[in-house]
């Protein structure tokens, strides 16, 4: 049975000519059963091997490499073969593939425009452009596009996916979620949705379902690379710091040079070199469990319990990184709810605003010099108005703004450099990455 199953594979890779019917076969043959994967794997490095040897190599042979090593999750290497495979529907649809998943959404929406024009897979083709179109913020064009599909792929798990997907950038995370699950129904292993729907529940906070879809969506090739760096940054959280830098490491087998990827081992490996102290670990493991605890546990009125949740203020530990001044902002929420907050904060012997270290603190008493406030003129405030998710921050830059309860680019701005850095997985990469996108805006952070 064994044999049966390596000859297919190769016997398809050698298959001449190598067309869609040969990739539709393949594709099916390694979604029936992923073990076959080594299978290719052998198989293509034969190719490599043989073509090797001959000076000139032709181009369909190049397709063959390229669409192998895309298959594999081996982008970098896939798309020089593909460069080199002609101006075919098959080369451009699998370059958009490989470009995708190297983030170059640009140039990937460039190859699946190229591909639907060739006719290879046009409805499929227009999928993934919708998708590249989308990451590079051009919503409106993705959701033209699809609503043009609507009534050829309302079956299809790719359309589902995408849908899903412009919903989440329009901040409808629960009829995208709806539609992510639909895109599973029909494809259990659909990467996009499984990513898609594990960030979501990072976003949440419901980091154990994040990890869960995220490990579900690494089990099975091509590995969008994003979903390594993902899961990582979470097992960071955990203080899984081994598990972190496997994963990290899995970028750099495909992308060596893969520049976050690098820098993330380098934080791995010092983290687990530190000092190890039993007893604070105790208290900090303690720490943690009790900040954790949803609001929902305590016995709060209705009015304070609506606030919380349109603060999206979901634990103690969000409450710690929450001011006074932030709630009273909230429609509807007086001192009467707030003492009542502050008396069940003190009984769990912790206090708002804690986590900022005294960020949020005015002018110190004996400063009489306090500037008066400036207007600001309306351009700014719009820009200030802006939420942070339109900074497109990588995912771990996006945590630290959540924990802090950051919402909006002047909460953003209203920050220093020194307070972010305090926010637990933040580094200067990050911070960097903060500044540049500020920077972009004509804004800084505080004391910048």
């Amino acid at each position: 049975m064994t044999e049966m199953m390596t000859t297919d594979v190769r016997a398809i890779m050698d298959r001449t000519p190598f067309d869609v019917s040969a990739v539709a076969d393949l594709r099916e043959v390694l979604n029936r059963d992923p073990s076959r994967y080594r299978t290719l794997r052998d198989a293509v490095a034969t190719i490599r091997d043989r073509e090797q040897k001959d000076k000139d190599v032709p181009p369909e042979a190049h397709l063959r490499l390229g669409v192998g090593e895309v298959l594999l999750g081996r982008y970098g290497v896939g798309l020089n073969n593909l460069k080199r495979a002609g101006d075919g529907g098959m080369a451009n649809y699998f370059q958009g593939l490989a470009l995708e998943n190297l983030q170059r959404y640009a140039e990937a929406a460039e190859s699946f425009a190229r591909s639907a024009q060739a006719g290879y897979d046009p409805k499929n083709s227009e999928l993934h452009r919708a998708g590249a179109l989308r990451r590079i913020g051009r919503v409106d064009e993705a959701r033209t596009i699809l609503q043009g599909l609507e009534k050829h792929s309302g079956s299809s798990a790719e359309y589902h996916f995408q849908q899903g997907a412009v919903l989440a950038a329009d901040g409808e995370l629960e009829l995208a979620s709806a539609e992510l699950e639909k895109a599973l129904s029909l494809d259990k292993d659909h990467n996009g949705a499984l990513f898609e729907l594990a960030y979501i529940n990072d976003l949440f906070g419901n980091d154990d379902a994040a990890v869960d879809f995220y490990k579900r969506c690494t089990e099975r090739p091509p590995v969008p690379l994003a979903a390594w760096i993902n899961l990582g940054v979470l097992y960071e959280d955990e203080m899984r710091f081994r598990e972190a830098e496997q994963c990290y490491r899995q970028v750099l087998n495909h992308e060596p040079n893969h520049p976050r990827a690098r820098l993330f081992v380098k934080d791995c490996q010092a983290s687990k070199g530190m000092y190890y102290d039993e007893e604070a670990e105790k208290g900090y493991t303690v720490l943690k469990q009790l900040l954790e605890i949803p609001v929902t546990d305590f016995e709060l009125s209705v009015r304070s319990r609506n606030c919380l949740r349109k603060m999206n203020i979901r634990t103690l530990g969000d409450l710690t990184r929450t001011t006074e001044i932030a709630l009273l902002a909230s429609k509807n929420f007086g001192e009467t709810s707030l003492a009542e907050i502050k008396e069940m904060m003190q009984s769990k012997g912790v206090r708002l605003g804690m986590a900022l270290e005294g960020s949020e603190r005015g002018p110190t008493t004996h400063d009489h010099r306090a500037e008066p406030p400036q207007e600001i003129p309306p351009e700014v405030q719009a820009l200030l108005s802006k939420p942070i998710s339109e900074l497109s921050l990588s995912v771990r830059a996006r945590k630290c703004m959540s924990k802090l309860n950051l919402q909006s680019v002047g909460d953003l701005t209203r920050r220093s450099g020194d307070e972010l850095l305090e926010c637990k997985n933040f580094g200067v990469t990050s911070l960097n990455e903060v500044r540049d996108k500020l920077s972009t805006l004509g804004l800084k952070l505080k004391n910048d």
